[in-house]
């Protein structure tokens, strides 16, 4: 009996702590996040603005197991920039997944200028909007990066949590990719970076 007492007050304090670690996961994902920008010497941030950046309170629910399906692109096409200036990216595949008892599609972009790139040859790029924008988030969408690698058994780990803002809605000068229309979700997706708390 003492046994199964201990093994049950065990079981409550794993589920308790598996509860803790995905906020702490985020919490990880958004230091790196932050990091970033001071590693990178064309970034618009510094330290100091870190406190202007704002999130949702991390939400397990817009965390989604999405079916991918490889799309044969081997033309590509020119996606639209802040700046103007037009980038070629191909087509590298569609993701399928619920939300919230919905069915939704995706597109994942591969960059030509990043194939061309040693270390960033696998790097996959998911640009989306949704209804949140130009209300609670940046007006020009937000974005998903992954690595070929995280696509597993054709499926995929979207995690909504982990959407982040361009570096245009930081500051001017910069060609950030337009999430092309077929990427525009209609519903809220109330997770992820919101909108920058700094006037420009």
């Amino acid at each position: 009996m003492k046994n199964l007492l201990t093994a049950f007050i065990f079981a409550c304090i794993s589920y308790a702590a598996g509860a803790q670690t995905y906020a702490e996961q985020i919490e990880k994902f958004r230091d790196d996040y932050k990091q970033e920008f001071l590693n990178d010497p064309r970034s618009p941030l510094k330290r100091v603005d870190f406190k202007y950046l704002d999130f949702y309170a991390a939400n397990e629910s817009y965390r989604v197991t999405a079916t991918f399906k490889k799309v044969k692109d081997k033309k590509g096409f020119m996606m639209q920039t802040h700046s103007g200036i037009e980038k070629h990216y191909y087509k590298y595949g569609k993701v399928t997944f619920m939300l919230h008892g919905e069915q939704y599609s995706l597109f994942i972009y591969q960059s030509e200028n990043l194939l061309k790139k040693e270390g960033m040859e696998d790097y996959l790029f998911l640009p989306f909007t949704d209804a949140t924008n130009n209300i609670a988030t940046f007006g020009g969408g937000r974005y998903l990066d992954f690595k070929m690698a995280d696509i597993k058994n054709n499926q995929l780990i979207i995690d909504f949590n982990k959407a982040y803002n361009p570096y245009c809605a930081f500051g001017e000068g910069y060609s950030c990719p337009i999430p092309p229309r077929e990427n525009d979700m209609e519903i809220k997706i109330v997770a992820g970076e919101k909108l920058f708390l700094k006037e420009k």
